[in-house]
């Protein structure tokens, strides 16, 4: 006769086996989709967060000098891809995306203004790559921020 004990053992898995194979294929599936990401998008996100950051430069910078201070997308045949017009000649901020140039409309007007007035008015630009698209916009009080959804 089989003891009761190596019975019980003989017939699946336990319970704390089961939730670590279901812990393992979560971790998997999360590990696989982040990898699988559009390029475009990824690019498009870090061109939106540094062209925030380069306008908040550019508003300190124009309060600081008590200039007035825009910014531009060039034309296409331009070597630059975007231009800051009014900063101080000693400041020099980029002018070209990383990576691909981004297409850029702008609500309402062919420049963003961005100070010296400490408010700018609210303000809201469309960046896009292929199909991806990104929103930066202002109250024009706060800072510039990033959105997903499309200018209206």
């Amino acid at each position: 006769m089989i003891p009761e004990s190596r019975r019980r053992g003989a017939h699946g898995f336990t319970l704390i086996e089961l939730l670590v194979v279901v812990a393992l294929i979560a971790i998997a599936t999360a590990t696989v989709s982040l990898s699988l990401r559009d390029p475009a998008a990824a690019q498009l996100e870090r061109e939106a967060e540094r062209l925030t950051a380069l306008f908040e430069t550019a508003r300190a910078e124009s309060r600081a000098a008590g200039l007035p201070v825009q910014w531009a997308p060039t034309k296409r045949d331009s070597a630059d891809h975007f231009q800051f017009i009014g900063l101080p000649k000693r400041i020099k901020l980029p002018q070209r995306w990383l990576g691909e140039p981004v297409t850029v409309q702008i609500a309402g007007a062919n420049f963003i203004i961005l100070g010296p007035e400490p408010m700018i008015g609210a303000q809201r630009l469309q960046l896009s790559l292929g199909s991806q698209q990104i929103v930066l916009a202002t109250d024009g009080l706060s800072a510039f921020e990033v959105s997903t959804s499309p200018t209206p």
